[in-house]
């Protein structure tokens, strides 16, 4: 199998495989893979757990004094290079933190244990790493990733390449996001890591609940090959009552309607309990799941799963404690009847029973039953439009601003000058470059492509005034100066 380069002209290959790319997801999502290699007697365990770490640096830039000539750099390099400020000191142990998986999983396998660790690194992150000449994290990560004695303890889930939340990226662009973090990873972990990547992380857990934004969100997963997406467990309701999941450590079917009548759906595995790191850093899943027994599904016996993800380097517990408690959950839960495991081997299982996805219970982003009581799908956009208005005069509380794990902060009020420009930059994009067919991999596209996606990095969003608005736009400025001047 040709295997994609990592790096094109300086840039990161983030398009012009398309083909490729697809045809690696398709070969991956017709197998059955992690079963086959999983060690685990599903058939005899009473419950499971399952954790993913979230890893995210943005791309900004500061490196030099002057922000509109400062070269882009990883914040992780600005925190290396500027210790002294803030909690900068923390940078040596980040660095760490996305080093260790490498080092953690031979280590338990080596004492005769079945680790299982779920990875998400965005695209950013990843090409500052190797920007900073952190190659010894690549390896590391490599060998997990690649080597068939561990690689059945790592799951890769996708994500935005360049961290952008779902409900206020323009959708052409998330679709863009997704199909470069491919890509990216392909081109560091090759095509065949690529086709075990199975499900989809979004940044911030931000789903959008807007019908057409969210269906085209669920669609766009689909049909770049994933089977499952992570969701928070607040931001999805039953269509029949508006209610949270009943079973919350079960798989569920999310379902998107459009106002033109179209319905687009995917596995969604649920995240509970919102925001809060220690849930990985001391395991709790597992301790959770010692709790739960099996139940029955469809005339079928099936054993819950526990999962969490959290970031994977931030703050003093997940830094400090979580390595300890990881290595000892690991050892006490190895070959017993609550046993980590990761999402797409514990499918395959469930679905090798005789479990189709028909079988499981449906469930839409939040507040959307508000909305199909007073209109039917396929009354189309102005009639959507015209019920939301409705709904938000009659409810303060209604929105569509999507839920995250964050719902205290809205990803789409209150930041205009932030968002003005993105939404410009993006117009641009659409005009110059995809509506007039520039091909994907000339170094033109990849390049304004690169810009485009950096700009839309949610931490320009998520800390509000101040520099960060200063280095979204700046970068927003590039890629429209690159825009008018090449195309």
């Amino acid at each position: 199998m040709t295997e994609l380069q990592e790096y094109i002209n300086g840039i990161p290959n983030i398009s012009g495989n398309e083909a490729m790319i697809e045809e690696a997801m398709r070969q991956g999502r017709n197998k059955t893979i992690f079963l086959n290699e999983s060690g685990i007697d599903f058939g005899r365990i009473r419950s499971c757990f399952a954790i993913a770490l979230h890893m995210q640096q943005p791309l900004i830039p500061a490196g030099g004094d002057n922000l509109q000539t400062a070269a882009i750099i990883s914040n992780l390099k600005y925190m290396m290079d500027h210790q002294g400020i803030g909690d900068n000191h923390n940078a040596p142990v980040f660095q760490w933190c996305y080093k260790r998986m490498g080092d953690f999983i031979p280590q338990l396998f080596n004492e005769g244990k079945q680790p299982r660790v779920m990875l998400e690194y965005s695209g950013v992150l990843l090409h500052g790493l190797r920007d900073m000449g952190l190659n010894d994290v690549i390896d590391n990560l490599k060998r997990i990733t690649m080597d068939p004695n561990y690689r059945r303890a790592v799951e890769w889930l996708g994500c935005p390449w360049g961290h952008a939340v779902a409900p206020s990226t323009p959708v052409q662009d998330y679709r863009l996001h997704v199909k470069a973090w491919q890509h990216h990873f392909a081109g560091i972990f090759g095509l065949e890591a690529l086709s075990r990547v199975r499900g989809f992380s979004p940044s911030e857990m931000a789903l959008p609940n807007h019908p057409d934004v969210a269906f085209e969100f669920v669609k766009t997963l689909r049909e770049c090959g994933y089977q499952w997406v992570l969701v928070q467990e607040h931001t999805v309701e039953r269509p029949e009552n508006g209610w949270g999941p009943e079973h919350k450590h079960f798989p569920h079917l999310l379902k998107c309607t459009n106002s033109h009548g179209e319905t687009t759906s995917i596995i969604a595995v649920i995240k509970t309990q919102g925001s809060d790191t220690k849930l990985v850093a001391q395991m709790q899943p597992y301790y959770e799941a010692k709790g739960l027994n099996r139940f029955e599904m469809a005339g079928r016996s099936v054993p819950p799963v526990v999962t969490q993800i959290a970031d994977g380097e931030n703050g003093g517990v997940m830094m400090n404690e979580f390595p300890d408690k990881y290595f000892e959950a690991v050892r006490e839960s190895s070959g017993s009847e609550t046993p980590i495991v990761n999402v797409s081997e514990y499918l395959e299982y469930l679905f090798a029973t005789g479990l189709t996805e028909q079988d499981l219970p449906v469930l839409q982003p939040i507040k959307q039953k508000q909305i199909w009581d007073r209109m039917a799908p396929g009354d189309g956009p102005e009639k959507l439009a015209q019920t939301i208005e409705m709904l938000k005069r009659e409810d303060h509380q209604f929105h569509m601003d999507g839920g995250s794990w964050t719902n205290n902060i809205s990803w789409v009020r209150g930041y205009d000058n932030v968002l003005g420009p993105m939404e410009k930059v993006s117009a641009l994009f659409n005009q110059k470059v995809l509506q007039t067919g520039v091909d994907s991999n000339d170094p033109r596209y990849r390049n304004a492509l690169f810009h485009l996606l950096s700009s839309q990095t949610s931490c320009y969003r998520y800390w509000g005034q101040g520099i960060w608005t200063d280095y979204g736009q700046e970068i927003c400025r590039r890629a429209t100066d690159i825009l008018n001047h090449d195309f």
